[in-house]
C-alpha cells in the first residue's frame, strides 16, 4: 500500500508590495503526515519520532488545541461546519527538529469517506504564542489548483493591519505541492507568500539529507522572521496594536474563490 506521508523540500518566498517593498527567500522542508500513519512512521524510522524526541519529530500537541487526538479534533471542526468526514486527514507542516519547531502556517487536507477532498484547514501561529485556524470547504467543481479566500480574523504580524483578506492558491500534495497566500486590502495586493516543494519518499536517508542541507531550520525560520521584522521597522513601518485573539479557535469560511 502506498504511504501518503512524504517529505517536501522546497522554497519559501515572501514579498511585501506596500507601503514599502520588501522581499525574502529561503529554503525549508515540510512533511506531509497522514494522521493515520504517524505512529507507524515513528516505529519504522529512526530519524523520525511520533510523540518522542528524534532528529525530526511530530507531536500532536503542537497543533490546534494542543490536547492531542488531532484527527478527532479536526473531524469535530468539520462536523460542526457541516462538512463530510470519514477519510484521511493529511497535515503539511514543518516537523520538530531536535525538539524545536515553529510553523507560521500548517495546512490540513481533509477527505471524505470516498477519498474526495472536502475541506482545507489553515492553522496559523504568530510569534506571540497564539494560534488560530481557518476552515474552508472544497466544492466538487474546484479545479486541480484550489482557490479560496477568507477575511483576516487573527493578528499575525505587528506590521500588518487587521482589515485585510487572505486569498489562498493551493496545489494539493502529489509529486509537487504548493501553498500560496495573497494578502489584500481594499485597494489591492499588500503581500504575497508561497511555498513550493517536490515530493521525496519519507526515509531516514532523505531526512538526514534534509537536515544537513537545512541546518537549524526552526531556529533559522524564527531568526528570519525577527530579522526581517527589524529591517521593516528600520524602513519606517509603524507597529500595529495587537487585539485579543478570537474567542473561537476556528473561523469557518465559504467555498468561494478569492
Amino acid at each position: 500500500m502506498r504511504i501518503a506521508s512524504g517529505l517536501y523540500p522546497g522554497i519559501v518566498t515572501h514579498t511585501r508590495v506596500k507601503p514599502r517593498r520588501h522581499r525574502l527567500r529561503y529554503r525549508i522542508f515540510m512533511l506531509l503526515i497522514d494522521l493515520d500513519e504517524a505512529a507507524a512512521l515513528g516505529g519504522r524510522l529512526k530519524l523520525f519520532g511520533a510523540e518522542r524526541f528524534a532528529l525530526t519529530s511530530f507531536f500532536e500537541r503542537d497543533h490546534l488545541s494542543g490536547a492531542g487526538g488531532l484527527k478527532a479534533e479536526v473531524e469535530g471542526h468539520l462536523r460542526a461546519a457541516g462538512i463530510a468526514t470519514g477519510g484521511p486527514v493529511w497535515l503539511l507542516c514543518m516537523p520538530r527538529i531536535l525538539g524545536g519547531v515553529f510553523n507560521p502556517l500548517s495546512v490540513y487536507f481533509c477527505h471524505g469517506e470516498d477519498g474526495a477532498l472536502t475541506a482545507l484547514l489553515y492553522e496559523v501561529n504568530n510569534t506571540f504564542g497564539e494560534r488560530h485556524s481557518y476552515l474552508i470547504p472544497v466544492t466538487d467543481g474546484d479545479d486541480e489548483v484550489l482557490r479560496q479566500g477568507i477575511d483576516k480574523g487573527f493578528y499575525v504580524s505587528p506590521f500588518m493591519d487587521m482589515d485585510l483578506a487572505y486569498g489562498f492558491r493551493i496545489q494539493p500534495p502529489g509529486e509537487d505541492v504548493s501553498v500560496a497566500v495573497e494578502v489584500r486590502d481594499a485597494e489591492g495586493l499588500v503581500l504575497s507568500a508561497a511555498f513550493a516543494g517536490r515530493r521525496q519518499a519519507l526515509t531516514d536517508a532523505a531526512l538526514w539529507k534534509a537536515f544537513l542541507t537545512h541546518p537549524l531550520m526552526t531556529l533559522g525560520v524564527m531568526a528570519a522572521i525577527h530579522w526581517e521584522a527589524l529591517k521593516i521597522w528600520l524602513k519606517g513601518e509603524r507597529l500595529r496594536p495587537r487585539p485579543k485573539a478570537p474567542a473561537r479557535p476556528v473561523t469557518v469560511g465559504a467555498a468561494s474563490a478569492f
